[in-house]
């Protein structure tokens, strides 16, 4: 449920409002910018009376959500969440780009690449510490190793790091040392992950699961934010359909979709929508042009030899090139690096 108050109405007004339906039971979501104020309504709403509220002063309509989501409802918060991450931003007019390997491999290599997409204009630092991998004999990792090396990586350059977490073992070192926590899409529906990220104050990267919708992919964002944490950054990452030359279908209508229903932020990963290096700078332009908040590009310095997902990864080069054409299509659609 939703209940519109009058931009103008006063503090006590909306008190009155908050005191009844939390007399009630109900949780309570404000959302006020200059020109709105909204009290979002959480729980059991069927048997409250629509009528009955509309006579408090300062209530201007009452409507009911029909989603299921609420908290990452457009309807609960009009205005875009723009996350700041350490001065960087991710939401609104800003475009944030997170670039780096698919794995942390060597204190080297994860230096040299981190310092080679900064100077390019990447925002964020991306590695896989922890990989969840099909096959139960690929390179999985070099987990807590890696995670130091993306630290190093980190102070030498200034740059924030996104990396993936697989297990609620870990949380308590990942809010410690991580910037931005990613979920992975195998992950999307690990309720129990969610809930305990829900009491982080990191922010979340939500990857799309595998073949779910865009209702689900909220859903889990919902998770997230019923327990506490509202910084969640959604990310497309392409789904299962009956086409197999590429590894996933990019589904670019995601954007737009999401961007009408939800308040939060979304961003795109051609890498391993595509799983081929070819194909990630004309799905990232692409991106750029349905309203993306920002990209994921997997980088490698030696692709040939990589130890997960060389395939799909562009060299340093490449991507100084993609960056060079986002910049411009960011500024075309009013978004800023």
């Amino acid at each position: 449920m939703i209940i519109v108050m009058n931009p103008k109405c006063s503090e006590d007004e909306v008190l009155k409002v908050k005191r009844e339906l939390e007399g009630k039971g109900l949780g309570i979501h404000l959302s006020q910018g200059e020109t709105f104020c909204i009290i979002g309504v959480l729980g059991e709403t069927r048997a409250i009376d629509s009528n009955k509220l509309l006579r408090f002063q300062g209530v201007d309509k009452v409507l009911k959500v029909e989603e299921p989501y609420k908290k990452a409802n457009r309807l609960f918060k009009p205005e875009d969440t723009v996350i700041d991450v350490k001065g960087s931003l991710i939401g609104g007019n800003n475009l944030a780009v997170m670039a780096g390997p698919c794995s942390v491999e060597s204190e080297e290599q994860i230096i040299e690449i981190a310092k080679s997409v900064k100077e390019s204009g990447a925002t964020f630092l991306r590695g896989g510490a922890f990989k969840p991998r099909t096959s139960p004999y690929s390179f999985q990792g070099l987990e807590l190793e890696g995670l130091e090396l993306l630290k190093k990586a980190r102070k030498a350059t200034g740059l924030p790091i996104v990396t993936e977490i697989m297990s609620t073992d870990y949380i308590d070192v990942f809010e410690r040392d991580v910037d931005v926590i990613q979920v992975g899409a195998r992950n999307m529906q690990n309720f129990d992950l969610l809930k305990q990220l829900g009491k982080t104050s990191k922010p979340i990267l939500l990857k799309r699961g595998l073949s779910a919708t865009i209702e689900e992919w909220l859903m889990s964002a919902e998770y997230i934010m019923a327990a506490g944490n509202e910084n969640v950054i959604l990310c497309e990452r392409g789904i299962r359909t009956f086409e197999t030359y590429t590894r996933n279908t990019l589904d670019l209508s995601a954007i737009p979709v999401v961007k009408r229903k939800s308040h939060l932020p979304v961003i795109v990963d051609p890498s391993h929508a595509s799983g081929y290096w070819y194909l990630v700078e004309p799905l990232a332009k692409a991106a750029i042009s349905a309203g993306a908040d920002g990209l994921m590009i997997e980088v490698h310095n030696n692709p040939q030899c990589a130890l997960s997902d060389g395939q799909q990864s562009i060299k340093p080069e490449s991507f100084k090139r993609v960056m060079d054409k986002v910049r411009i299509l960011a500024e075309m659609e009013g978004k800023k690096l």
